[in-house]
């Protein structure tokens, strides 16, 4: 039997082989589209950018990557457009056209307004301060009636008041009081957290930071903690003021997860800086005072 007596025997048939033909080019096209639009296959592996200066990335950008800042940090001493921190991190596999978030030093300190500190916790204070971008240097700890309340607060030796401005980035001391001179705090865990973290978590608990160490660190910016002294056990208590070394490592060299697994810890058992007392009235003892607030 001819092909010819088969289609005129069975008419319907060209329009289903005319409609599977159709179906099949349809697909081909779209998933010839979606493999070029997906750009499938051509992955790049992210290069180490932390450290190198803006302009460099944007006049040799091969990957195309979408550059987005996301802050700018002013570093006295430090030129400005250098990138601290990138993510995705590098080693990470992306196509062209991927966004890369960034953070960079400012080319020009900007204004901070420096908050009302005056009658504040440490941990507060230090909070407000970070908020509006000043660090936090030295905690000072005097007598007076107030516990960890702060009472005065200056920039390179020089006192200075709320409403003042002042650049982004400066660092701000500040004197606290030390109430019945019995303030002691619980060292924080800082293992595996960044310098800024490690050093907010410490001043927060009203003890001071030490020596920094980063030998044979690449990064300061995203190096994190491997080593800190005093140690953390959850149950020795120091007073105000003392100093907490720390030591460094680069991220990308340690499995943090692993490094703090090491240690020991349960977690649950971790001091929290937000629950530390800090010598205030809880709101229960306010209301039994009829409201008196220090």
């Amino acid at each position: 039997m001819s092909k010819e007596s088969i289609f005129k025997r069975w008419p319907w048939l060209v329009h289903v082989l005319v409609m599977v033909g159709i179906s099949v080019v349809i697909l081909v096209l779209v998933f010839t589209f979606i493999k070029i639009y997906a750009r499938q296959g051509q992955e790049y592996e992210l290069p180490d950018m932390v450290g190198m200066n803006i302009a460099e990335l944007q006049a040799d950008n091969p990957i195309e990557l979408n550059v987005v800042v996301l802050d700018s940090i002013f570093r006295p001493g430090q030129e400005g457009g250098r990138i601290l921190t990138q993510d995705p991190k590098a080693g990470t596999m992306v196509k062209k056209g991927r966004k890369l978030y960034i953070t960079m030093t400012a080319y020009s300190p900007e204004d901070a307004v420096l908050p009302e500190l005056a009658g504040l916790t440490v941990r507060q204070a230090v909070s407000e301060l970070m908020s509006v971008g000043l660090e936090v240097g030295e905690l000072k700890f005097v007598e007076d009636r107030y516990k960890n309340s702060v009472i005065d607060q200056s920039c390179k030796g020089k006192t200075i008041y709320a409403g003042q401005q002042i650049a982004r980035g400066s660092v701000i001391d500040l004197t606290v009081g030390l109430g019945d001179s019995t303030g002691r705090s619980v060292v924080p865990f800082v293992i595996g957290k960044t310098g800024d973290k490690a050093r907010r978590d410490i001043l927060s608990v009203s003890l001071n930071v030490g020596k920094e160490h980063y030998k044979g660190v690449k990064h300061k910016e995203t190096a994190v903690v491997y080593k800190q002294e005093p140690d953390y056990n959850g149950v020795n208590k120091y007073a105000y003021g003392t100093r907490v070394d720390l030591w460094y490592v680069d991220e990308d060299k340690t499995d943090v997860q692993k490094m703090v697994r090491e240690f020991k810890v349960d977690s649950s058992k971790i001091i929290d800086p937000n629950e530390i007392d800090d010598g205030r009235p809880s709101p229960e003892e306010v209301e039994e005072r009829g409201g008196w607030l220090w």
